[in-house]
């Protein structure tokens, strides 16, 4: 049995047994123990990461000290600081495990290498990177049009599985609401 990984790609795009093995090679699994992180503010984002299992979270600290989540990834989502990691400069973020997580990272240095070496990759990064931006453009408009309430319920709506796993002052941060106020909101609609 192949990884979550390998399974993912073949969602999008054809990989032979061979093609596998080889790429297989190309990537590092990292098991990252609750509360560590890959990333911290000032490092260089060297890796593209995949959640074979676990949860990840991409946040900053804001001139408060107060942490600002901006991302989560469960099982099967990708998560990096793409500015860094594309730039190869200084990040400004953190990426940190929730829980004990499974990780396969694509370092930067071998991205372009296995576009050549596998061209199928190319279009499931593309097609990976523009659900990213469809899912970062579908945040920001419920940042600004939606209630605090109504960015709640369709959050839950669509990810319910994040729910039971994300401590509350966690997606309080990542909703911009006060964990009091995410407290009041869940009595109020349970």
């Amino acid at each position: 049995m192949h990884p979550h990984f390998i399974q993912h790609i073949r969602k999008y795009v054809e990989l032979t047994e061979e093609e596998v093995q080889r790429l297989l090679a190309y990537l590092k699994p990292i098991s990252v123990p609750k509360k560590a992180y890959l990333l911290e503010e000032g490092q260089i984002c060297r890796a593209n990461y995949f959640v074979e299992k676990g949860c990840l979270r991409l946040f900053y600290l804001t001139e408060k000290g107060t942490e600002q989540i901006t991302q989560f990834a469960l099982e099967n989502w990708w998560l990096a600081d793409y500015m860094s990691y594309a730039t190869q400069q200084p990040s400004e973020f953190y990426i940190q495990a929730l829980e004990p997580t499974e990780v396969f990272a694509i370092p930067a240095d071998f991205q372009n290498q296995l576009y050549h070496e596998f061209p199928q990759l190319e279009r499931y990064f593309r097609l990976m990177f523009q659900r990213a931006l469809a899912a970062s453009q579908r945040r920001l408009k419920f940042l600004h049009d939606y209630s605090k309430e109504e960015s709640y319920r369709n959050f839950v709506a669509h990810f319910p599985g994040f729910t039971q796993r994300i401590p509350q002052y966690m997606l309080a941060s990542y909703l911009g609401l006060t964990p009091e106020y995410l407290s009041e909101l869940r009595k109020k609609l349970v």
